[in-house]
């Protein structure tokens, strides 16, 4: 559950003549030096206003709470952007804010902006300027009001994307004609793990040691089996303030693991949407004190690793006659099943073991509703004949704008020779 903030400050109340703890001071005493403003009594902090703290009982009248939840929307027309981006390690969310005039409903109307790209390890210190676009907008669920989180992407200051800018690229994807006719949805499925602040052990877990065996943590309830619900709900009910198309959540088969769905999204829009969600996840376990880890393999041994299954279809695999549109796409993602597997997330081999309901990385498969295949088609789609399939190899650190881009990319771009194509047919029993 997520923590109030406690003031920073340390007040010290201090006498000429004597010095006693606040705790020893009754409320009664409390109220008889703050009426009589004595010389006597001296307030000091860092800042240059004064600021009354009052204690009563153990408690604490925190004055902060009262400014973050400050509503200045009568009071002026100016909101607060929260501009955020990718840094350096291509995992890594950083943002700052800055005042805008007046509400916007489109990134166009807003500025760019610029950082210090020496300090995120995304430009050297001679030349340290990148340059913020901003490309996506979400109402922000920490300041309220008509304060926004934008998406941005960045750019040298002579326009060109620097090589963490994955959006640059999967917009140009995205953009291509045969791609935008076939409108492709995304149904993305984040998983993540919640660590103890100062021993990075999973959330619920005993330090030092583990818990009982897997198998009633997955959708688990009771304090013994759920570890990071709060969580799990302030994050879906922020992401539904911001107006990201989060769809569900769950709890996972190892405890502590956490997962949410995103979807469906229609193209580019997916990546913003996943991006988003993760940085308002960071925000609330930071504000609970809880560390957020998205490491696919977070704990060695015979415990689950976290992934981020990408459920995908076009317009093609969604009409009559889309079952057989299905397999030809998995007969091309087993082609480019090295390709895709290098962009799937760092780490990856230590979750794809042929393992815990994965496939092994060295090996593409497909079934109809076998979890432990490269790529899961489920019965529903089967029995219709038309649908969608399962990518279950991207590993819960992946890049969404690369994962989605790339499965446009392979399965409505890339052609293979006609040969490559045949004995990839007759190796996976595809009929196409």
């Amino acid at each position: 559950m997520a923590q109030i903030l406690a003031p920073s400050v340390q007040w010290q109340l201090r006498t000429k003549q004597t010095s006693m703890s606040a705790s020893s001071i009754t409320p009664k005493m409390w109220s008889s030096l703050l009426l009589k403003q004595s010389s006597k009594v001296a307030v000091k902090s860092s800042a240059k206003f004064r600021v009354l703290a009052l204690k009563s009982d153990g408690s604490t009248i925190n004055r902060m709470e009262e400014l973050l939840n400050l509503d200045v929307t009568p009071y002026t027309d100016k909101i607060i952007a929260e501009y955020i981006w990718i840094g350096g390690s291509g995992i890594d969310l950083r943002s700052k804010s800055r005042t805008i005039s007046k509400p916007v409903e489109h990134p166009s109307e807003l500025p760019k902006w610029n950082y210090d790209g020496s300090s995120t390890g995304q430009a050297p210190g001679e030349d340290s300027e990148v340059i913020l676009y901003p490309q996506a907008i979400f109402k922000d669920p920490f300041r309220g009001g008509n304060n926004i989180l934008v998406i941005c992407d960045a750019y040298t200051p002579a326009g060109e994307p620097i090589p963490t800018n994955k959006r640059h690229r999967a917009a140009e994807i995205f953009s291509n004609k045969k791609v935008v006719d076939e409108i492709p949805w995304y149904g993305i499925e984040q998983e993540y793990t919640l660590l103890q602040t100062n021993v990075k052990w999973p959330l619920g877990w005993p330090v030092g040691a583990y818990p009982g065996p897997q198998g009633p943590y997955y959708c688990g309830v009771g304090a013994d089996k759920s570890f990071g619900r709060d969580i799990s709900d302030a994050h879906y009910k922020a992401c539904l303030y911001a107006g990201i198309n989060i769809s569900g959540t769950n709890g996972e088969v190892m405890p502590g693991q956490w997962e949410y769905q995103v979807g469906p999204s229609v193209g580019i829009e997916a990546g913003d949407h996943i991006w988003c969600s993760r940085y308002i996840l960071e925000r609330i376990t930071e504000q609970a004190g809880v560390v957020l880890t998205l490491d696919p393999k977070p704990i060695e041994g015979d415990w689950n690793g976290a992934g981020c299954h990408t459920n995908y279809s076009t317009k093609s695999m969604r009409e009559e006659g889309g079952f057989d549109v299905i397999k030809k796409a998995i007969l091309n993602l087993s082609l480019r099943h090295n390709e895709h597997i290098s962009a799937y997330g760092e780490g990856n081999e230590r979750r794809l073991t042929g393992k815990h309901e994965t496939a092994s990385i060295n090996t593409f498969s497909w079934g109809v509703a076998n979890r432990g295949c490269s790529i899961r088609v489920g019965r529903d789609t089967e029995k219709q004949g038309k649908g969608y399939l399962e990518d279950r190899r991207p590993a819960s650190n992946m890049d969404p704008y690369v994962v989605t881009s790339l499965l446009a990319e392979t399965t409505l771009l890339w052609e293979p020779t006609l040969e490559a194509e045949a004995l990839a047919a007759q190796k996976l029993s595809l009929k196409v």
